[in-house]
């Protein structure tokens, strides 16, 4: 039989080795494979929605799930109002951010409805700078293949894409130049903008 002095020194071995495997290592960078692990994720939700047969409705219900879910839509609300988010209050950047959730939702799940009957095929990653690059490409039924491009970062404290291009379609300079557009028609007010962006959604 061990010695109780014994006996305390295993088991304070191993309640510190436990307390050692408790704890979190060092969290790792993004890198290329974990941008296409997100990706991949991205693009099978994105089949999945276009495949189900499910309505107009609920499909831009999924949609915005998934923007929710994969996007940053802090930062790339942030981007689509441009210098007009130094003046926008909390408030208006908090509702700003929810509307426009829900409209590029709306707007990019039409983009995607249009792929039903085919899929999305991830290729490659590659670092670009401080964020990553993943390459994708749409097979449609009757059209040739063309290219979705994600870009991912984890600056948002987690893996989110912050920027699409479709066919070289720039998603941020494009929700830029719309908002833009839409302040600029109301004479850069911002909550007449978010109550007309509202109806649009």
């Amino acid at each position: 039989m061990p010695s109780n002095h014994s006996r305390r020194a295993i088991l304070g071995l191993a309640a510190g080795v436990a307390a050692m495997v408790a704890l979190p290592g060092p969290a790792r960078a993004l890198d290329t494979q974990r941008a296409k692990v997100l990706v991949d994720k991205v693009v099978a939700d994105i089949n999945a929605v276009i495949s189900s047969g499910r309505s107009e409705t609920q499909m831009y219900r999924d949609f915005e799930r998934i923007f929710e879910r994969y996007a940053d839509v802090p930062t790339i609300a942030r981007y689509a109002l441009g210098v007009d988010a130094r003046r926008a209050s909390a408030a208006q950047l908090r509702e700003f951010t929810e509307v426009f959730k829900r409209y590029i939702s709306v707007k990019y799940g039409r983009r995607f409805r249009e792929f039903i009957g085919g899929k999305i095929v991830v290729n490659e990653a590659r670092k670009i700078k401080s964020f990553y690059e993943v390459r994708t490409t749409a097979h449609l039924r009757g059209e040739a293949p063309f290219a979705v491009t994600f870009l991912v970062s984890d600056r948002s404290g987690a893996d989110k894409f912050f920027n699409m291009f479709i066919e070289g379609v720039n998603m941020l300079l494009t929700e830029r130049s719309e908002i833009g557009a839409m302040l600029d028609a109301r004479g850069r007010d911002i909550d007449r903008m978010i109550a007309d962006l509202r109806k649009i959604g």
